[in-house]
């Protein structure tokens, strides 16, 4: 698989200091962070640059994310990322990833879905909206679509603390980038329980936009099953995302 027929798209990554956390193990939103630059490189190709998009008053809202380690990455790695655009049913698009170390071994891999937004009129559109054709690829699966998140009824969330919006988290849609939720969830524990605890997967559903100056309330919930669920509420009790981050061995 590589660049030439454009249906698998690779990129390569190094893990730097700078995109670490006190274990020298690479953060979350880092890993979060290249699977979108892998995909905003492979939609460029096919000749839709974010440029395009924005003129077109066009945008693309990630609904929900699986992502599981088989390995936790970690300083002076060197990453391989595959991502191709799987398909699509109703207004969702599905995007999978591969990730693999510098010796081919895969050490994570991620189910995503993906809504194409009017961003002015912030409402979803018909794949046949985009002005350009997209090629599948079905060579390979992670899997079916990720399903939705949310925290079970019966456990009990906590607020743990309180995030405001400020110019560093935002994006070109002038919301709060995707990959700076991997740094919220991660932040509901401490350096010395991150300590005990190997991350072996994470999933997350968008529900709400955060836009500047919005202020979140980030609840948790005690570990559960070796499990910790993390949700962000606004000011006005409107649910904006949920997760869950999922300890084990590997």
């Amino acid at each position: 698989m590589d660049n030439k027929n454009k249906l698998v798209w690779i990129e390569h990554f190094t893990v730097q200091a700078s995109d670490t956390d006190c274990r020298s193990r690479a953060k979350l939103s880092f890993i979060l962070e290249i699977m979108q630059r892998t995909a905003d490189s492979a939609v460029n190709s096919l000749g839709l640059s974010l440029e395009r998009m924005l003129e077109a008053e066009m945008g693309w809202m990630m609904i929900t994310l699986d992502l599981e380690f088989h390995r936790y990455p970690q300083l002076n790695d060197q990453l391989t990322v595959h991502t191709w655009s799987k398909g699509t049913k109703g207004v969702l698009w599905q995007r999978d990833y591969r990730i693999f170390d510098i010796e081919g071994i895969e050490i994570a891999s991620a189910r995503t879905t993906w809504a194409l937004v009017d961003i002015i009129k912030r409402k979803l559109l018909r794949p046949a909206a985009l002005p350009i054709e997209v090629i599948h690829f079905t060579g390979d699966s992670v899997g079916e679509l990720p399903e939705k998140v949310s925290a079970p009824k019966e456990l009990s969330m906590v607020e743990a603390y309180r995030y405001q919006v400020r110019y560093s988290g935002l994006d070109t849609n002038n919301h709060l980038n995707n990959a700076r939720y991997g740094d919220i969830c991660c932040d509901v524990l401490s350096p010395e329980e991150w300590e005990t605890r190997d991350l072996k997967r994470f999933r997350i559903t968008y529900m709400q936009e955060a836009k500047f100056g919005d202020e979140l309330g980030i609840q948790q919930s005690t570990v559960n099953r070796g499990n910790v669920w993390v949700q962000g509420e606004s000011s006005a009790a409107v649910m904006c995302f949920a997760a869950c981050l999922e300890f084990g061995e590997y």
